[in-house]
């Protein structure tokens, strides 16, 4: 049985789920990001208390086939930004087709009705935020992250840098140096 998790993007998402199954008694199961496979039978009344358990963590259970979807579009875009250490060699939304085996246009048009943003924009958004942590966390220079991040060029990421965060990542790096 496969269970689809709502918001369930991190490690720290995935100890939250494990200790879930735990509570539920629950032995045999492969968690990843987004999604639960459980290799055993269990009780409606046990998924009902995995339920409630994800809620007080802010994670849910995933009913309807537009959602998972949804969910596996964000999970895909996660992976591919904060886990993926090798620079993508296609464009993205042939990348999103070929992976989920849906067209990139239901998609981006489904994304857009369900989360009243489009693909692009959140994909951009998770850039950005990779990138502000490889510029604190790993100092990477500029040429090294734009590379690794797929840009077309250092100029594109740091115009895309400041028209979401408001600073040139040159700035941003040192005003957390100071802190």
């Amino acid at each position: 049985m496969t269970i689809y998790i709502k918001n369930m993007v991190c490690i720290r998402c995935k100890m939250v789920v494990q200790e879930q199954l735990k509570k539920i008694s629950v032995q045999n199961s492969v968690v990843k990001l987004g999604e639960v496979e459980i290799m055993e039978t269990i009780t409606s009344d046990q998924l009902e208390q995995f339920k409630v358990g994800l809620l007080k963590f802010g994670l849910a259970v995933l009913d309807d086939k537009k959602s998972v979807l949804i969910d596996k579009i964000k999970k895909v875009i996660i992976e591919l930004i904060h886990y993926n250490e090798e620079p993508l060699t296609t464009n993205f939304s042939d990348y999103l087709s070929k992976t989920l085996n849906h067209e990139y246009t239901y998609m981006a048009n489904l994304f857009s009705e369900i989360e009243g943003i489009n693909v692009e924009h959140y994909l951009i958004t998770h850039k950005i935020e990779r990138v502000k942590e490889l510029l604190i966390y790993d100092k990477l220079s500029l040429t090294a992250i734009s590379y690794k991040l797929n840009y077309s060029s250092v100029a594109h990421l740091c115009n895309q840098f400041k028209k979401i965060t408001g600073l040139t990542p040159s700035h941003f790096r040192k005003s957390k140096d100071v802190n």
